[in-house]
């Protein structure tokens, strides 16, 4: 319940939507309550005036119209009272939903390597509608059900004390029947939460690789693995109704049993004349108001449990520890600071554009990827970055952008350490052009502008130019607004690695980081990507971890790494005949042999030169547009 009550604490700009369904709940309670006396009185005038005894038509059609008045009333409270429970439900969802967004991206990237983003996307649904769904229900029927309960007690109490005792005992043992109920259900309903959300994320992780899983013919497996954890929850849930349903007939027994007393009292003061018929109708009335907030309490509290359950898996990721620098909460300051966001620490502790100082990392503790890496790039400078896969090239690129800090050593970027640089100032230093492109649905348009949502049209356009990107754009129907699908699937390999160098042009970020930009793309494609890239790299500092030797031997200085350490720094001349990793790379280049092919691939380094990867791209600027299965040809159509 504690989680249910933070949540309230936390959102107290909706305090006017909580109070304005507390006065309406009251008032409807008011009028509901006049109901029962009035036809009462109606009956008491009727049975009169029938038996000859007074009463008049008169009288009689005055209550009638009071009873219109008073139901009229209730109509309207009853929905002034849902319209701000559902405003106030569409706002909850929306304050709980931005903020468990802007939890998410201020957690260091270490959450994210250990979750499944189906799982905390399907966190997200569940645990949301299930409080806002409870806190609808709550804030509609509890204060309503409150005031009916008093009221109907203070009532009975006045006509015979006998009902008020039965009631008095009865609301009580029926809550310790229901907090009874609670706390296994809670356990069972926590454990069906995780199966979901474990199915929901592989779910997700399917949809989004179904072309490996259709290539693989692995469908009727991850159905079959999917199933069974839906399968686990109804053995739960078994458990659950089990026990929720023999405790529920335990609470509905109680109440019959009480109501069975509350009806004979009623029927036999009536027929021994202590209670007039009209008394007795409105007894009878007030006594079956009182059994539907007992009922409707049932249904709240069922409620209010999938809520708590909900609520724990909300707030164990609300109380996950953000990055100490984590740029979310500082966006109002950055628009204030200009295009570079706040200022960043004056204190310059070395002249080098980038440098390692004897950095050590490990990603799990007790398996370092990174020992003792001292290395520098100075302005204007390209530096390739070679080692066998897995052996700390990314986690460089990582650790320059801030993702993870190093465990030992410190890292600079224009000579001031990341770890005092405000996250977003250090991101927007650092241009990123990965090998896999990571494109947005929308346009491509919006892609291009990802990192530079002001961009003009015209500076859209000139990014696109120079990464070789506008002759295909242009081949749209659509031009820059083509829409692009998921992760931009109706495009070539190639066409969406251009798209993501116009995006890092744009940008225009002194520091260039290139992660294997074009290992993935035949040879023409590759062909135009490169230009684009050189265009890139032209005055900026670049970080290159290239997989074909002609790359590497036009940089300026090669940085070799062997098991995580720097085994040697020279330029491609002088690390050409010194015996090291390069030297051996060159000598494997010449060789045809399978053994030295493999062992080049195992440097990331590609063979042969021919086409390695999106066989689809055979001339992009032609017209071939790829996609998945049944992609839309886009530029094909114009």
């Amino acid at each position: 319940m504690r989680s249910l009550v933070r949540i309230l604490s936390t959102t107290k700009e909706l305090w006017p939507s909580y109070l304005g369904i507390v006065l309406s709940s009251v008032l409807m309670s008011v009028t509901s309550l006049v109901t029962p006396f009035l036809i009462g009185r109606a009956t008491d005038e009727v049975v009169a005036l029938a038996g000859g005894r007074g009463g008049t038509t008169r009288t009689i059609v005055l209550i009638a119209l009071a009873l219109l008045a008073a139901e009229l009333l209730n109509t309207v409270l009853t929905n002034v009272g849902g319209y701000l429970g559902d405003t106030m439900t569409a706002r909850l969802r929306q304050i709980l939903s931005t903020r468990y967004f802007e939890k998410l991206l201020g957690l260091p990237q270490r959450y994210f390597d250990n979750e499944l983003s189906g799982t905390i996307i399907g966190r997200l649904s569940r645990s949301i509608a299930e409080v806002t769904n409870f806190l609808k229900s709550f804030s509609n029927n509890f204060f309503t059900m409150l005031i009916t309960t008093v009221a109907v007690l203070v009532i009975s109490a006045f006509y015979a004390w006998p009902l008020a005792v039965l009631l008095a005992v009865m609301f009580p043992a029926y809550m310790w029947l229901t907090a009874r109920t609670s706390s296994n259900w809670q356990r069972l309903e926590g454990e069906k939460n995780e199966q979901v959300d474990i199915a929901n994320g592989r779910f997700s992780e399917v949809i989004g690789q179904i072309r490996v899983v259709k290539s693989f013919v692995r469908e009727r497996a991850e159905l079959a693995a999917f199933d069974q954890r839906y399968g686990r929850t109804i053995a739960l849930t078994r458990q659950q109704a089990r026990h929720w349903h023999g405790m529920d007939t335990a609470r509905r027994a109680v109440l019959n049993v009480a109501f069975l007393g509350i009806y004979l009292v009623i029927f036999l003061q009536t027929a021994h004349g202590v209670f007039t018929v009209g008394v007795m109708v409105l007894l009878i009335q007030l006594m079956n108001m009182a059994r539907q907030p007992v009922m409707m309490m049932s249904f709240i509290i069922d409620s209010g449990q999938r809520a708590i359950a909900g609520s724990v898996s909300y707030f164990e990721v609300m109380d996950e520890t953000v990055e100490e620098r984590a740029t979310v909460g500082s966006v109002a300051t950055a628009v204030d600071a200009g295009p570079e966001g706040p200022q960043a620490p004056a204190r310059t502790i070395d002249d080098h554009v980038i440098a390692f100082h004897e950095v050590d990392f490990a990603y799990e503790p007790g398996r370092p990827v990174l020992r003792d890496v001292t290395f520098h790039a100075d302005a204007g400078e390209r530096i390739a970055l070679v080692g066998e896969s897995g052996g700390g090239k990314s986690t460089l690129v990582n650790l320059l952008l801030g993702l993870y800090p190093p465990d030992a050593g410190r890292v600079t970027l224009q000579g001031q350490e990341t770890a005092s640089l405000p996250l977003d100032v250090l991101r927007r230093r650092v241009g990123v052009v990965f090998q896999d492109p990571s494109l947005f649905s929308g346009t491509i348009r919006e892609n291009i502008a990802y990192g530079r949502p002001d961009a003009t049209d015209e500076e859209v356009r000139e990014a696109a130019r120079r990464a070789n990107a506008d002759r295909f754009i242009e081949r749209f129907p659509e031009g820059y607004e083509a829409l692009i699908g998921e992760r931009g699937v109706k495009l070539s390999g190639g066409q969406k690695q251009r798209v993501a160098v116009a995006r890092a042009m744009l940008k225009d970020a002194p520091v260039l980081v290139l992660d294997e930009a074009t290992s993935s793309l035949d040879t023409k494609s590759e062909r135009l990507v490169q230009e684009g890239l050189e265009e890139l790299m032209t005055a900026r500092t670049t970080l290159i971890i290239a997989h074909r030797l002609s790359t590497i031997s036009s940089v300026d200085r090669i940085v070799t790494l062997r098991d995580g350490r720097v085994d040697e720094i020279g330029t491609p001349e002088q690390l050409a005949t010194s015996g090291g990793i390069y030297a051996e790379l060159l000598t494997l280049q010449a060789s045809n042999t399978l053994a030295d092919r493999a062992r080049l691939k195992a440097f990331g380094i590609d063979a042969g030169g021919a086409d390695t990867g999106d066989p689809d791209g055979a001339d992009l600027d032609s017209g071939g547009v790829h996609g998945q299965g049944d992609g839309a040809d886009l530029a094909r159509r114009s």
